[in-house]
């Protein structure tokens, strides 16, 4: 028989190679997922590049467009803007937020011969930089941004920070609707009151655009408004941050 201590060193070499069996396995299904996380990335990056050159081409820009990234609207979901604006021709596009969108919709006016962009902007600053773009890109006449800054509101028994609507003209039926804000970190569901604000100003077929639409706070948001408006229909659209486009089907 084996005396003791043999045994022990048996015992230990063997939890010891069973250990490092194991963490092998972990290093290893660790590279699987750098691996297939890196492809995704790469993925991810490469179809950015491609919504990109769409915008370039679909639009014939002369200058450079302002930054796509960070907080501003991803190139895939600023396409599927341009696109629907130059397919069904919008004559009155409102935006929540202004920025990178607002110049590629007011570039979708100038090329469709009508319409116009009214952007609610609550940052003065932000706002005079969107204005500079679109006078360095000739497109003034096309869009407005209008100072509207966050005030507390009620909607739905509740208090928002919400845009001032006022600059909107009294009798303006909407279109289109992009709602890029406001910032996530002024209120919890702080896009919650784009729909009893503005969707009572919808015209028959519009279609409204969310982007983020893959936060939790929006995808709650998309459920309060299936459930407040059951006249418009939601459809989730493959965009880098999530998006979600809605149809205004007035009832007869």
């Amino acid at each position: 028989m084996f005396p003791l201590t043999s045994l022990l060193f048996i015992a230990a070499t063997l939890l010891l190679c069973a250990y490092t069996l194991h963490k092998v396995r972990l290093i290893h299904l660790m590279l699987h997922d750098v691996r297939d996380q890196s492809h995704r990335d790469n993925a991810g990056l490469f179809r950015q590049l491609e919504a990109l050159q769409g915008l370039y081409t679909d639009l014939g820009l002369s200058h450079s467009l302002p930054d796509t990234r960070g907080w501003a609207a991803s190139p895939d979901f600023l396409l599927e803007l341009t696109r629907h604006a130059q397919a069904e021709k919008p004559r009155t596009i409102v935006e929540c937020s202004s920025g990178t969108s607002t110049l590629v919709l007011a570039r979708c006016m100038q090329i469709n011969g009508s319409g116009k962009v009214y952007s609610l902007e609550h940052d003065a600053a932000y706002a005079r930089q969107t204005r500079q773009q679109l006078e360095r890109h000739g497109l003034s006449a096309w869009a407005e941004v209008l100072d509207a800054p966050l005030a507390p509101q009620e909607f739905s028994g509740a208090i928002w920070p919400w845009y001032a609507t006022d600059g909107l003209p009294r009798e303006l039926e909407i279109d289109m609707l992009v709602i890029d804000g406001p910032p996530q970190a002024t209120r919890s569901l702080a896009r919650y009151p784009a729909g009893p604000a503005l969707f009572g100003r919808l015209s028959a077929g519009a279609a409204v655009f969310l982007d983020d639409a893959r936060r939790p706070d929006e995808q709650q948001i998309l459920r309060r408004w299936a459930d407040e408006h059951p006249e418009i229909e939601q459809r989730e659209l493959r965009c880098e941050k999530g998006a979600a486009v809605l149809r205004y089907r007035p009832r007869a």
